[in-house]
């Protein structure tokens, strides 16, 4: 049995899990932290100075919790802001030597990959083909596969950070900024993903913040409750419903929504928005929300390497 902490670091949030390894994932501690890394990335190509200190507070607090683990593996990953960013690689680098992490900027290819192990890792029925939809805040991953094993996977350019600051300018959006959001994320999906492949899954499975955010807005919990969450079922007009809610409130009283964590309230109409987008594309009804995501993904494919 390994125990293994893994800090993913992604355009939007900072989050972490602490996990006994051992064939399966046994959750010891998580924690999620917004912290928008990817803030101006879209139009600057670096990485900002207040947003690397929003990512090195929370992983303060994360060494921690890692150290009272006493986790025998200590990973981060970084996906899309790092990836794009020219101050990339020293950001990284930053990551490792201050907080002792074994720091990896991931592929798009192999975020998809480990997207998905995680996303199956717990599901009784992986035989028929399904997406994995996971929205971040510079990137969407999109993977298709069944049995276990992955068919096709694709990264693409589309996230609740960088299409909130290309698209959404007023407060309230307003339905032409909404359109063009969606015609955007409709355009890069259909380009990315074929018409064949789209119309293979048969299910869908949505993980990372957006999914279980909207799951625990239509469950209206007053504090987030993963085992509630994990398995929710939004329907395409569930989907549409909370996305006219969202998307006519003015963000102040957005922060308010019950269910809703205040710090993503500037980034959810954009991720409903792409999930809806993303629902379509597939042909599906709607999509299974799962808290089992990369985190999930690295620590077990970490416990099996380590």
């Amino acid at each position: 049995m390994t125990r293994v902490a893994v800090v993913d670091i992604g355009t939007n949030s900072t989050r972490l899990l602490v996990a006994e390894v051992d064939g399966g994932v046994k959750e010891l501690a998580r924690d999620s932290i917004v912290t928008r890394l990817g803030q101006g990335v879209d139009s600057t190509g670096r990485l900002g100075d207040e947003p690397q200190a929003r990512v090195f507070a929370a992983l303060e607090k994360y060494r921690e919790v890692i150290e009272a683990r006493d986790a025998d593996v200590r990973t981060a990953v970084m996906t899309s802001a790092v990836r794009d960013a020219a101050n990339g690689a020293e950001f990284a680098a930053i990551v490792r030597d201050r907080y002792g992490l074994e720091a990896a900027t991931l592929s798009g290819d192999e975020e998809a990959r480990l997207t998905y192990l995680g996303a199956v890792a717990a599901r009784e029925n992986t035989e028929a083909p399904l997406v994995v939809i996971d929205i971040g805040g510079g990137s969407t991953e999109l993977v298709v596969g069944a049995g276990g094993a992955v068919d096709f996977h694709t990264s693409t350019q589309v996230g609740v950070v960088r299409h909130s600051e290309r698209h959404l300018q007023s407060d309230p959006p307003t339905p032409d900024e909404l359109a063009a959001l969606a015609a955007d994320a409709r355009g890069v999906i259909d380009a990315a993903v074929p018409e064949d492949v789209r119309r293979r899954a048969t299910a869908g499975v949505g993980v990372g913040g957006t999914a279980t955010q909207l799951a625990s807005i239509d469950l209206e919990l007053a504090e987030h409750d993963r085992d509630r969450v994990e398995g929710h079922a939004l329907p395409l007009a569930t989907l549409a419903r909370l996305r006219d809610r969202l998307a006519a409130l003015p963000l102040e009283e957005r922060k308010g929504v019950k269910g809703l964590d205040p710090a993503r309230a500037p980034t959810i109409v954009a991720g409903v928005t792409i999930l809806i987008e993303a629902v379509s594309a597939f042909g599906l009804d709607g999509v299974e929300v799962s808290e089992r995501d990369i985190l999930w993904g690295v620590a077990l494919d970490t416990g099996r390497n380590g």
